[in-house]
């Protein structure tokens, strides 16, 4: 072979491993270097990189990676110089155990809020703290030092927060002390939603964008709430729960488009003031005392809550026509009725839903009375869908037997309006099954009627509750036998005087017990 073959030949093979296919097959053979992932092939280490990531714009790719959790958006800062830059200038921090991948059952109270910490502040020391739109922290456990809180609020709360949700424990009865200074200085000018609980906040001044105030738990008086509330001109929203300081309630006329009030457990509140012109919905707990008459002609949605017995049916009845004479719906939960309802010639001309629920609370074995209800739905001229629901363990009220022939009526108190009406837990109570069939009755424009004999989690659903399809399923809440024993009953007093009365345009719906729940042992 000639010196000029040779030469040709190493020259082939050069301009081989010079072309794309020849570097991919020296870098099989050689390996290539700076590689992440080794594995041993025959006692040698083998190397393989990772792809390289495609080029795009950095914005496409912070768009990619912030719409992940905020768990797998830090594993995939692990890997890539370009995630890590993303993650440091994130814009949504939620903070809980569930996003940090964290059981406290797996190790312990005192491990769980040292891991929990130091990963918060690992992740918060690194961030660039600019364009953080929402922080949220949320932890139950132990106790997390004031200092690693400071720190982290300095810098989630920068200019451009929108949303700031912040949940962390007492310790030994101590209320963390929120840094205000941090709000007011007017890095918190931007911020919209403002979520505090557990903490003590003593605000300076307002916050002119904000929106939604939920506070929970939160030690504040109410003349430093009324100082925000009066520089917060566009808030549209306000929870208050649990926050006992709170005496007097006082919503300033400025607050013009503050729409929905939201007040609960709020053990030292006395009074509630409202100068707000465009308040429609409350839901609140407690008595009427605290509202004043006058405060609340717009409102249009109550809910309102009784936890202690206090007849809350019967004084809705007879107070709330000239507290908010404009409802158009109303949902009343009490937990004992001790008085009927009475009848009166005050009425509510505007109300269409109308939703009872009656829990089991203590009565002092009074009997309560569910056909004086309908002096309630006769005070409803316009009323469209009416909802009783009763949660008992036990039913105190007279039964109705297969020989009672004698039923009270009332053909003069008819109701034009109704066109569906819901009974849930249905019992055999004589008087229950008045009001049913003085509704049955008196209802002209009646169009469905939904009986259950059980009132739970299911009894909004469709009218058969049967788990024959599948046997490892249950009712939730079981209900106690006796629960069940006036459940049959229920439904015997619905077969006997109920169906036979009920119009042929109008759709019956009995909700049937469950085939193996709700079996007589």
């Amino acid at each position: 072979m000639s010196i000029d073959s040779v030469a040709r030949r190493k020259g082939s093979r050069r301009q081989q491993d010079d072309s794309p296919q020849g570097r991919k097959t020296l870098a099989r053979r050689k390996g290539s270097p700076g590689l992440q992932d080794d594995h041993l092939r025959g006692g040698k280490r083998m190397r393989y990189s990772l792809p390289e990531l495609p080029e795009l714009p950095k914005d496409i790719w912070n768009d990619i990676l912030f719409r992940l959790p905020l768990r797998d958006a830090a594993q995939a800062g692990c890997v890539s110089r370009t995630f890590l830059s993303s993650l440091r200038c994130r814009p949504n921090l939620t903070f809980s155990e569930e996003t940090l991948g964290l059981n406290g059952k797996a190790c312990g109270r005192d491990k769980l809020v040292q891991i929990f910490s130091n990963r918060v502040d690992n992740i918060m020391t690194k961030h660039s703290g600019t364009g953080v739109k929402t922080f949220t922290l949320r932890y139950w456990g132990s106790f997390i030092h004031a200092s690693y809180l400071n720190r982290w609020l300095d810098v989630a709360i920068s200019p451009g927060i929108e949303e700031l949700i912040f949940s962390v424990p007492r310790y030994n009865g101590v209320y963390y002390n929120f840094p205000c200074s941090l709000l007011f200085n007017g890095s918190g000018n931007s911020i919209q939603h403002l979520n505090l609980s557990c903490c003590a906040f003593h605000p300076m001044a307002g916050l002119g964008s904000l929106t939604r105030l939920h506070l929970s738990e939160v030690h504040i008086t109410g003349d430093e709430l009324g100082q925000l509330l009066s520089n917060s001109v566009a808030l549209e929203e306000l929870k208050l729960a649990n926050c006992h300081k709170i005496i007097s309630l006082k919503l300033p006329c400025l607050l013009h488009r503050l729409n929905c009030l939201i007040v609960f457990e709020c053990r030292g509140l006395k009074v509630i003031e409202n100068k707000a012109p465009n308040v429609s919905v409350v839901h609140m707990n407690g008595s009427f005392e605290k509202l004043r008459v006058g405060d609340m002609l717009q409102v249009k949605k109550l809910e309102m809550i009784d936890t202690y017995g206090t007849s809350l049916v019967h004084h809705a009845r007879a107070k709330l026509p000239f507290i908010m004479p404009n409802l158009e719906t109303l949902n009343l939960y009490s937990n004992g009725e001790k008085l009927s309802t009475p009848m009166l010639a005050a009425r509510f001309l505007f109300l269409r839903n109308l939703l009872i629920l009656l829990g089991d609370g203590d009565t002092r074995g009074f009997s309560y009375d569910y056909f004086s209800l309908v002096y309630f739905l006769d005070a409803c001229p316009v009323l469209e869908d009416f909802a009783l629901c009763v949660s008992q363990t036990r039913v105190r009220q007279d039964l109705i037997s297969a020989e009672d022939s004698h039923m009270r009526r009332m053909p003069e108190h008819c109701h034009g309006s109704i066109k569906n009406v819901k009974i849930l837990g249905f019992c055999s109570a004589k008087s229950m099954v008045e009001l049913t069939c003085h509704i049955i009755e008196n209802a002209t424009s009646l169009e469905c009627l939904t009986l259950d004999a059980i009132y739970d989690n299911s009894s909004r659903g469709e009218a058969d509750r049967s788990h024959e399809h599948n046997k490892f399923d249950e009712c939730r809440p079981v209900p106690s036998r006796r629960m069940i024993a006036h459940a049959h009953k229920g439904l015997w007093a619905i077969g006997r005087y109920v169906v036979q009365k009920v119009p042929t345009r109008v759709k019956l719906n009995v909700k049937k017990l469950c085939s193996r729940c709700h079996k007589i042992k």
